[in-house]
């Protein structure tokens, strides 16, 4: 046992990377660490070891009866839903006390339920998840192995998913940014910085998904794809007119990974989650509670980078083995699973790495490595490039 800060779950995450690493053989990913990827945002946004409010701001627990809830309020709209969610049009919103009163008086998951309802982003400390980790839903037609690096087509935006790509781009793919006339990319300007390190060397395309010929130009590409990286709710992916699993079905080894906050299966499919909420329904602040007898958030949105990192090994490695399929990727799935394998390793280590964490609040975040940063292509630059198919796959 050590008293040195760390980040929690480094260590599982350290170890995706090394079987990532040892998949590609790619120096460039072997010269990664976990703690670096987990914190690097944090470090590049001078962010302090969160308490009850996320390093990045956009989350906040509450103490409701049974319980605690984190409700993440950062896009624009998600406030205006809250006198719905707490049947109540009087009270001011805008105040944190506000929320806080009400949230006192409700038990966790009734609220949980009513909130993903209504699209907010919303977790309790105590959940059962009902997903499986990673889930195959449709099995693709087998290619021979391939020998050439594969070309991924990048659908996703924020972190987790731009991250897995920009992993696989490490390791020798070429990857093609796909973004939308009417919505791009947010982190292109909510956080620049990040943005540059994860979409460095990509390829650029823009398409208008309300346009058909853009849709169909779309398809096309997406049919020369080897890995398909997205983070589509899987309504919303059909209502766009993507089909993933007829075009695992039809395009032999493609593999296609979607990333969800809560994974595939029933209502949770379409329940929105973001890394911080996440965090907390695999199980992290009742973790750092039970060690500690401290209430917060662990780590900086820490599913985005623990996903993005198992994203790119499973892509990689399903890739490789020539057989297709579209396979379900759950953000909370992934912070339980990583937190009960730490468990299992070296409990009384992890169980010290909660209690420094919790004993460090408001200290920055432990030191990590600054990442070299290359060109990013400007926005749409590679559109007729790839959507009139004059690239060389």
């Amino acid at each position: 046992m050590t008293d040195e800060l760390t980040i929690p779950l480094s260590n599982w995450a350290h170890e995706q990377l090394v079987g990532l690493a040892k998949a590609t053989h790619s120096p460039e990913v072997a010269a990664l660490t976990g703690a670096t990827l987990l914190g690097e945002r944090a470090g590049l946004n001078g962010f302090s070891l969160p308490g009850r409010t996320s390093a990045g701001g956009g989350s906040r627990l509450f103490q409701a009866r049974d319980g605690w809830v984190t409700l993440n309020l950062a896009r624009p709209d998600d406030r205006d839903l809250l006198p719905a969610l707490f049947c109540d049009a009087d009270a001011d919103f805008r105040r944190e006390e506000a929320i806080a009163q009400v949230i006192s008086q409700c038990e966790c998951l009734p609220l949980v339920r009513r909130g993903r309802e209504m699209g907010l982003a919303i977790a309790a400390d105590r959940e059962e998840l009902l997903s499986p980790v990673i889930q195959i839903e449709e099995e693709g037609r087998i290619s021979s192995v391939r020998h050439h690096p594969p070309l991924v087509i990048d659908l996703s935006g924020l972190w987790a998913g731009p991250l897995s790509s920009h992993l696989l781009g490490l390791a020798g793919a070429r990857v093609v940014k796909v973004e939308s006339h009417r919505r791009t990319d947010s982190m292109r300007t909510g956080d620049k910085a990040l943005f540059t390190l994860l979409n460095q060397g990509k390829d650029s395309v823009m398409v208008d998904l309300q346009d058909a010929e853009d849709r169909d130009a779309l398809l096309k590409l997406l049919r020369l794809a080897d890995i398909v990286v997205e983070a589509a709710r899987p309504r919303a992916l059909r209502q766009l007119g993507i089909d993933a699993a007829a075009l695992v079905r039809e395009v032999p080894g493609l593999v296609w990974l979607s990333i969800t906050g809560h994974g595939a299966v029933g209502e949770a499919a379409n329940w929105v989650g973001f890394g911080d909420d996440c965090g907390v329904a695999g199980g992290l602040t009742r973790a750092l509670y039970e060690a500690s007898g401290k209430i917060g958030f662990v780590g900086d949105a820490i599913a985005d980078p623990l996903t993005g990192i198992l994203a790119a090994r499973t892509a990689w490695e399903r890739w490789t083995s020539g057989k297709g399929a579209r396979i379900f990727l759950s953000m909370s799935g992934i912070v339980a699973e990583a937190l009960a394998a730490e468990r299992k390793r070296d409990p009384e280590g992890l169980e010290q790495s909660f209690r420094n964490w919790a004993a460090s609040n408001g200290q920055p975040f432990p030191g990590t490595r600054s990442r070299s940063v290359g060109e990013v292509h400007p926005l749409g630059s590679d559109t007729s490039l790839w959507l009139k198919g004059e690239a060389a796959c």
